[in-house]
């Protein structure tokens, strides 16, 4: 069975976190939810309360085929500043596996920290593409895509774009039929 890890952090977006490990899951993916808090429980950007299944440091040196940032501003804004995090999607990055993040974070997180380096296509919540640009010159900014895929990094725009974002991990990962199957059934 394929594994994904998605981080969760006091202010991430709900709508993303919970459509893209739901959506993973649908489509029998081994779903794990770590939060980089102190705590399992942290408060997303509209004050729902969500539950992760793990603390970072308990997962921290375990592998992955997948690794997954939800965004929200506040929530990418303490994705970034999490060193280990970073660490390990560089690891990630490094060993070719698929890794990405959507809305914010691909333009405060990946792209500050050298993450979208050698990637030759992104995008990020429109609002914050000029953020993408100038941290990551070399990497071409895709505003007419909802989901890009390059090389092995996969970033989506936001909100409205999650489930899809969480089909295209699922077509990555398991199959175009698999997530055929999961698309028809969510009726989407």
């Amino acid at each position: 069975m394929k594994t994904a890890l998605v981080f969760v952090a006091d202010g991430v977006e709900e709508i993303e976190t919970v459509g893209i490990v739901d959506t993973l899951r649908r489509g029998g993916i081994e779903v794990t939810m770590a939060s980089i808090s102190k705590d399992v429980v942290i408060v997303a950007s509209r004050k729902v309360k969500i539950v992760a299944d793990v603390l970072f440091d308990e997962i921290k040196d375990k592998d992955f085929d997948l690794l997954v940032l939800p965004g929200g501003a506040d929530g990418a804004k303490n994705f970034s500043q999490h060193e280990e995090l970073i660490k390990l999607f560089q690891k990630q990055k490094d060993a070719g596996k698929l890794y990405g993040a959507i809305c914010a974070s691909p333009a405060v997180v990946l792209s500050k920290s050298g993450l979208l380096k050698n990637i030759s296509s992104a995008t990020c919540y429109p609002a914050l593409s000029d953020q993408l640009k100038s941290n990551a010159s070399e990497t071409n900014y895709n505003s007419q895509d909802r989901v890009v895929v390059s090389e092995n990094c996969v970033t989506s725009q936001g909100p409205g774009t999650a489930i899809e974002y969480g089909l295209k991990l699922i077509e990555l990962l398991v199959g175009k039929e698999k997530a055929e199957e999961v698309r028809k059934a969510m009726l989407v």
